[in-house]
């Protein structure tokens, strides 16, 4: 008995993925939030904020205190757009730092695109 011959393909067959790229899901770019520094807010203001908005424990809160101490800013949150400008609201609403009397308000946060 002879076997039949059939055909041998080098590439993949396509003509079952009519629709597939619709049906891939579509990554939305991630965002960072950035705390700034300032002179007007104490370490453990920074650390309850970070606690109160993103639920860091203190030792994670207080190395991104030193952090942005030292260099200016740090990265809270890499996330969707529309997660980091709801915790950048919330950083921006949370008040001044009753442990400094010349703070007139919250700390500053912005958000940029990541690479």
């Amino acid at each position: 008995m002879t076997l039949p011959s059939f055909p041998t393909r080098t590439t993949p067959d396509r003509r079952h993925e009519v629709g597939r790229a619709a049906a891939e899901p579509i990554h939305e770019p991630l965002h960072h939030l950035i705390l700034l520094d300032d002179n007007d807010h104490t370490y453990a203001y920074v650390i309850e904020m970070l606690a109160t908005v993103f639920g860091y424990e203190t030792e994670k809160a207080y190395t991104l205190a030193c952090i942005v101490d030292s260099e200016g800013r740090v990265i809270v949150e890499t996330a969707s757009h529309d997660q980091v400008t709801r915790h950048q609201a919330q950083v921006h609403g949370h008040g001044a730092d009753p442990r400094i009397a010349h703070c007139k308000g919250s700390m500053s946060a912005v958000v940029e695109r990541a690479p």
